[in-house]
């Protein structure tokens, strides 16, 4: 890689990074208020909610780091185009090509790193993210008490609360517990109480209020009066298998499905779509670039820039962005679609890399010059 690859590649590099990290804040962002709700209602802590959010990032980036290279291919060439640096460079004789290259190269590992990201860390950290989101619903449905009804928690276990104030808290309480078979049932009056999480699990607190134990050998009934006393809550039900959606398993996982699985057989064509789709997206980083550089290296060279050019690339990304994912779309049902899958990628990057090429360029010169030939007046010999 010489200077001039070097220089282009470390400006692309840095402009790519500033978009994307702009984009994830953003995703973040939008994300955490999505998963707001739940993480209250159940009652969670902060350190859930910044789990949960980051654990959902992964699989948007096969949408921002896309277009943060593209968007920083029309930024650098163009900038480079208003302060004169593309003339100088191509002064010296670099070609179209040579002036492409530190960008595919970026847009090269790029697509690699999006492979990685498609084929384990994003399907891994989604179903990361729908483990920890259906604890959090389950824990939030199980202990949400309805008011003025004797709700029953597991066996032995009933709560009566009289109705919620504000804040999550619970106004008049009656808890009847049977749970302990060794100990006599209890039955616990506040005047007020709220649920917990605590690293045991759920518990209700209850303040100011008494609590009743009846001795059946004994005939002696027990009464404590208290300022603060927890119930520990039972655990969720026996936790049942959840079965993982294709676009949660990773590329291991998608090829070697379990036949003993009823619901893994019946979805093998899902399987087989999710495995295509993983290996055309990553692609479209490529065919971005490719877009973006062909808008900007072609042609000739205007120092006030290409915002004509800049606009129909765009366009055109957003077209075949929208290509993409109405073929995606479209194989999910259909699955006689997939070679349009492959070819809404591949024929904008064997375009792309074509007009880029020496050949292309030699073409479009003997073109140029033989139009320059038929439209120039024919010289008249005197006799």
């Amino acid at each position: 890689m010489n200077i001039f690859d070097r220089y282009i590649f470390r400006n692309l590099l840095i402009g790519t990074l500033f978009v994307a990290a702009t984009l994830c804040f953003i995703v973040f962002l939008t994300q955490s208020l999505r998963f707001l709700e739940i993480i209250l209602e159940a009652n969670s802590s902060g350190e859930t909610l910044m789990l949960i959010t980051a654990l959902a990032l992964p699989r948007f980036f096969e949408v921002i780091l896309p277009l943060s290279l593209m968007t920083a291919t029309l930024f650098v060439y163009n900038k480079m185009t208003l302060d004169s640096e593309l003339v100088a460079i191509r002064a010296v004789g670099r070609s179209p090509s040579s002036l492409a290259r530190p960008a595919l190269m970026l847009a090269g590992l790029s697509t690699a790193l999006l492979w990685i990201n498609a084929m384990w860390v994003a399907p891994a950290s989604l179903n990361a993210m729908q483990q920890i989101r259906l604890s959090l619903t389950a824990e939030f449905s199980n202990y949400l008490f309805r008011e003025g009804v004797f709700n029953q928690v597991g066996n032995g276990l009933t709560v009566y609360i009289h109705k919620r104030a504000s804040q999550g808290e619970l106004a008049g309480l009656m808890i009847y517990d049977s749970r302990d078979k060794n100990k006599p049932p209890s039955t616990i009056l506040a005047r007020r109480g709220v649920i917990l999480a605590s690293p045991e699990g759920q518990q209700v607190v209850v303040y100011n209020g008494l609590r009743h134990q009846f001795d059946m050998k004994s005939k002696i009934l027990q009464r404590l009066e208290f300022d603060m006393y927890a119930i520990d809550l039972p655990s969720l039900s026996p936790a049942r298998t959840r079965w993982q959606e294709p676009d949660e398993r990773t590329l291991v996982e998608l090829l070697n499905p379990d036949p003993e699985n009823k619901r893994d057989r019946e979805s093998m064509k899902e399987f087989q779509i999710e495995i295509h789709r993983r290996i055309t997206t990553p692609l479209l980083a490529f065919a971005f670039t490719l877009i973006a550089l062909n808008a900007l290296l072609l042609g000739e060279t205007d120092r006030r820039g290409h915002a004509p050019r800049i606009i129909l690339a765009v366009f055109l990304i957003v077209l075949l962005q929208s290509l993409a994912l109405a073929v995606n779309n479209m194989v999910r049902t259909s699955p006689a679609g997939l070679p349009l899958l492959y070819a809404v990628t591949l024929l904008p990057i064997g375009a792309g890399l074509y007009l880029l090429s020496e050949r292309s360029e030699n073409f479009r010169q003997r073109f140029v010059q033989s139009s320059r030939n038929l439209l120039s007046p024919k010289k008249v010999h005197g006799a």
